[in-house]
């Protein structure tokens, strides 16, 4: 199984910060945000990574990755990949097509922050290749609405729908920022067609596996943050930095 860390996009909402670095450099407690992610993917025994981010910030990205005096002291082989504009997280995934090649792939978001080790949801998808072609981790949340949200069926067993940011949500399961997908993935995301805000929308790929019956999920039991506000960058560094509070628990 390969990795890719999309890290891209302008950090609008954390402005005035990201005029002059990557968001994903900005630092959780005592490490930048995007050393979280990378965890997260070796802890599934990857140990090699695309990295793919905007152009304006890829000298900084590449120098801060490629160093081991920067406390990234593990057996990773990064590559990385511009993404020219903003088009979707299924069109960033299109540009690692090549890097994924034949192989299975877990995909993070730069900014989404784990507790849980997923090793053992990893085995499994790999044991489950006659059935599935793709696995959500999915968190209960106190505000759906600002997530894909996944409804379950009665039993539990599997995902009945994923809704973006729907008004009325039918669950409280967002869809986090952390996905395994086979390498079938890339030929049903050329498929696709833009949403009205102009990207391939990575909630219409889950969605069409889903309608296909080869989605399993997992659900996240640990800390999750997507760090992109100021408020969630803020709860991610109190966590990280060990402090207990019931905002996480």
């Amino acid at each position: 199984m390969k990795g890719v860390i999309l890290a891209g996009g302008k950090g609008t909402r954390l402005l005035p910060c990201t005029r002059v670095t990557n968001k994903h450099l900005l630092p959780i407690f005592n490490m930048p945000m995007i050393y979280y992610p990378i965890k997260t993917l070796h802890e599934l025994g990857i140990t090699d990574m695309l990295v793919i981010t905007g152009i304006e910030h890829m000298g900084a990205m590449t120098q801060i990755l490629s160093d081991p005096k920067n406390g990234l002291d593990l057996p990773i082989e990064f590559t990385f990949k511009v993404q020219k504009k903003a088009g979707g997280i299924a069109e960033a995934l299109m540009l690692a097509e090549k890097f994924v090649g034949s192989e299975e792939v877990a995909v993070i978001l730069g900014d989404n922050i784990f507790e849980d080790n997923f090793f053992g949801t990893r085995a499994r998808f790999l044991l489950d290749e006659q059935d599935s072609n793709g696995c959500v981790f999915l968190k209960e949340v106190p505000d759906p609405e600002r997530f894909g949200v996944a409804q379950l069926s009665k039993e539990g067993d599997e995902i009945m729908s994923i809704e973006e940011k729907p008004a009325k949500p039918k669950s409280n399961l967002a869809v986090t920022g952390l996905y395994f997908y086979r390498p079938a993935v890339f030929e049903d995301i050329k498929r696709q067609k833009y949403s009205a805000r102009g990207e391939l929308e990575i909630t219409d790929t889950n969605s069409r596996l889903v309608a296909a019956g080869e989605m399993i999920y997992q659900v996240v039991e640990g800390f999750w943050s997507d760090a992109g506000t100021w408020e969630s960058l803020m709860i991610a560094s109190m966590w990280a930095a060990g402090y207990e509070s019931e905002v996480w628990q």
